[in-house]
């Protein structure tokens, strides 16, 4: 609407010269002018390291979740168990999947069982943008809760827009294709009031799962298999309100998802479970969460609140699959959140924000001997930003404060008191504001998850946090040409150095659900991220928008100076691994061609041929093409993925799809 807005303005600038000489205009009388739409690319200039896709962007992408697009990130790492229906965890610069804060509409998504969100289970359907930060966000005016991660995950769900006269919006969408999936969506959004939009997402997808991979048997030939109990039923439903007050806007927003699925397991067991693995999981996930923001003269006030409800139940059954044991569990989780962030302009230059969060996680279980854990935390982050001309500088010291209880006396683990500091610095040497410096310290603290510290026979109450040391130096550039076939070109690559204390590497055992917890006590980690975006036209239909990726990591495991592994690369961290995106336009045709590249890695901690995976790499490419029928607008798309078929392995004997195709019809009214 902005745009329109803006467009219809310009072209009243040049309208009115012509009215003027040629005729005289009567003030009495209705002029129809043209619309006009104006658009630019916005060049971020974040202090912090930053990676954003958003809006069409994401529409193009052959992906199925979040946890899909994330993968075309410079240094992350997605661990995928198992295609579609399999858990999906992120890492980010190799520092563990807990060092990851995920955040949805401003709130952090939260797990205090093990410290781990399913990234799968959130759809693009209703994304508006998905941003990433290395370190924290630029910005100090947040909740205390947002400075307390090594790496994070901001996802924006889509706001309701309207033009004027307009009260409603529909958007209906329906894929289908490889592995038997059905997977509708629907959006509606809706006027309620001058100042007050509601919109109602829901979406529901099925899958069989089954996919054809191959492997290798023990006497040396290629064979061909099917990958079983890998269906998934899921229903996602979402309603949100938002709301404009002087000066500010509150939104709420209620979720609701519930799944049933399999997991499809290891591909290693023998006869008679060889390949037939029959582990299931069910998944309910609630909350309510709602954030309000205000702004005076010289102060501004955030304040955020959630409670959500988790319910999981695990089943894995001998009598249906010999080769594992038995387990059937239910978890229930209770959290309780609130926050309170206060910024204070002190100059036009100076701002300072103090901010207070608390949180009650309660967690049972069924399990034998459980002792019913209760945490306290409170969360107290001050911080200040400097900001000129050519020169910002921010620094925040985080204050973390645990207590906890349990229905065992004695059972619980000790309180922790933590202070965790962050300086940030950004520097323009040149007067032209498309080159900058930028270079930060963090100091993370990362408490153990419940399930670290008390799941019958593996939890320790006396574990040790993880400490992370990181820094951080990079540079950004952008070159906004005029009049060229090359629209825009920008540029940012960062180095990095990560100190990781005790550190914590979850590995898989005989069923999905049961890990074994590593402590590698000392981790130093070392990368490059670059990445490259460009905006190309040639003549007046045809656009191209190029985005490159590329991570170099060495993360070494430097504990034993004794042990034969000594600096050996962690598991599952590739040295070299990069991402390609190539989205096409010509008029109402939409072309995307997108590759992904894993270099070499290692399975387990020795660093022996043994132990080696294999390098993969997926190229994926999608056709779609836009009709108007009066108001509907209609888009079809058709996706090939895995082109070449690739058998790959992102996590060891878990393979993944080959090649696949999916279908999609969206309709916009």
């Amino acid at each position: 609407m902005k745009l329109i807005v803006l467009g219809v303005l310009i072209s009243s600038c040049f309208v009115a010269p012509c009215f003027s000489s040629a005729q005289q205009v009567d003030s009495t009388k209705t002029y129809r002018i043209n619309e006009v739409e104006v658009s630019a690319p916005r060049v971020r200039k974040e202090v912090i390291p930053v990676q954003v896709m958003e809006g069409k962007a994401l529409e193009k992408l052959s992906v199925h979740s979040v946890a899909d697009a994330l993968r075309y990130f410079s240094g992350v790492q997605i661990k995928d168990y198992g295609g579609i229906g399999g858990l999906k965890t992120v890492n980010i610069r190799a520092m563990g999947t807990q060092h990851v804060g995920v955040f949805y509409d401003g709130v952090e998504l939260g797990n205090a069982q093990n410290g781990t969100v399913d990234l799968g289970r959130f759809s693009l359907d209703n994304m508006e943008a998905i941003t990433l930060y290395n370190g924290q966000r630029s910005a100090i005016f947040q909740p205390a809760k947002d400075f307390g991660s090594a790496g994070s995950i901001y996802m924006t769900s889509r706001v309701p827009r309207f033009a004027k006269g307009e009260k409603h919006h529909a958007k209906f969408t329906f894929k289908t294709g490889s592995f038997g999936v059905a997977n509708p969506s629907f959006l509606w959004e809706h006027r309620l009031g001058k100042k007050v939009d509601g919109a109602l997402s829901a979406e529901y997808m099925y899958t069989t799962g089954k996919y054809k991979f191959s492997y290798k048997k023990k006497n040396g030939y290629d064979t061909t298999e099917v990958r079983r109990n890998g269906d998934v039923n899921a229903l996602r439903v979402e309603y949100g309100l938002f709301g404009k007050v002087n000066n500010g806007d509150w939104k709420a927003k209620a979720y609701f998802y519930d799944s049933e699925r399999g997991y499809p397991g290891a591909s290693v067991r023998e006869e008679p479970g060889k390949f037939k693995h029959q582990d299931r999981q069910w998944d309910s996930n609630f909350f309510l969460q709602g954030t309000f923001q205000k702004h005076f003269n010289f102060y501004s006030l955030l304040v955020n609140g959630k409670y959500a409800y988790d319910y999981l139940h695990y089943l894995s059954d001998p009598r249906l699959d010999v080769s594992t044991m038995y387990v059937n569990n239910h978890f229930r989780q209770h959290e309780v959140y609130f926050s309170v962030a206060n910024m204070f302009t002190i100059f036009p230059f100076w701002n300072v924000n103090l901010s207070v969060d608390f949180q009650w996680n309660k967690l049972n279980a069924d399990l034998v001997n459980f002792v019913y854990p209760k945490r306290f935390t409170t969360l107290v982050a001050a911080a200040t930003t400097l900001h000129f001309e050519r020169f910002k500088l921010q620094a925040s010291v985080l204050g973390t404060f645990v207590h906890e209880r349990t229905k065992v006396e004695n059972g619980a683990a000790d309180d922790v008191q933590e202070y965790t500091p962050t300086v940030v610095a950004s520097w323009q040497p040149f007067r032209a504001d498309n080159f900058n410096v930028r270079a930060f310290y963090k100091r993370v603290f990362r408490m153990p998850t419940l399930n670290d510290l008390y799941y019958t026979f593996i939890g320790n109450i006396y574990l040790d946090p993880e400490y992370t040391n990181q820094y951080n130096v990079g540079v950004t550039y952008a070159y906004m040409p005029e009049n060229r076939w090359l629209e825009r070109l920008e540029f940012q690559v960062d180095a990095y150095y990560n100190e990781v204390s005790d550190k914590i590497i979850a590995m898989p055992t005989s069923n999905q659900f049961r890990w074994t917890m590593i402590n590698l006590g000392e981790v130093e980690i070392r990368g490059i991220d670059v990445a490259v975006q460009g905006g190309w036209r040639f003549g007046q239909d045809w656009l191209l928008d190029t985005r490159v990726n590329y991570t170099y990591q060495k993360a070494q495991d430097f504990t034993k100076k004794e042990s034969a592994f000594y600096g050996d690369q962690i598991p599952y961290i590739p040295w070299h691994s990069g991402s390609l995106i190539l989205n096409g336009t010509y008029k109402e045709w939409f072309l995307n061609y997108s590759f992904i590249y894993t270099g070499k890695r290692y399975e387990a901690s020795a660093n022996i041929p043994e132990n080696r995976a294999k390098e993969w790499y997926t190229s994926d490419f999608s056709l779609s093409r836009n009709f108007s029928w009066r108001r509907p607008t209609i888009r079809l798309t058709a996706e090939i993925n895995n082109i070449f078929n690739q058998q790959y392995e992102v996590v060891q004997c878990y393979p993944m799809p080959g090649t696949n195709v999916k279908f999609i019809v969206n309709i916009t009214i």
